[in-house]
């Protein structure tokens, strides 16, 4: 029974991380700052939204402990607290675009992006 119990937290934290990560936006804020940290201009350079959708996509990731941020004046800048979570989104993403890519078959069981069943 404890394994169980041990088991359903695993799930159940899994499931909160994919939650965290299931909006676009959020996975385009986690690629930018893959390599290095990014200030909200910089982000909103390379990313198309409105700022005040940015920062609340930030101060999500920055309280549920994704992102750090430093304050260096007037800027604030972010950075992954966690190279684990880029590896996730990396692994994901990466596998994703070869599926949408590919022209052989992939068996149904075997895909991870989702096929337009109209």
């Amino acid at each position: 029974m404890e394994d169980l119990n041990n088991q359903d937290r695993v799930f159940e934290s899994a499931a909160q991380l994919f939650a965290l990560l299931a909006t676009p936006m959020r996975l385009k804020i986690i690629s930018a700052v893959c390599e290095k940290e990014k200030n909200v201009s910089e982000l909103l350079a390379l990313i198309d939204t409105t700022q005040p959708n940015m920062s609340q996509h930030l101060a999500t990731l920055h309280r549920r402990g994704v992102l750090s941020r430093r304050r260096e004046g007037a800027q604030i800048y972010y950075k992954l607290r966690s190279e684990r979570v880029a590896t996730l989104c990396r692994a994901v993403c990466t596998q994703v675009a070869i599926e949408m890519d590919t022209e052989e078959e992939i068996d149904n069981a075997d895909r991870l992006t989702l096929i337009d069943q109209s």
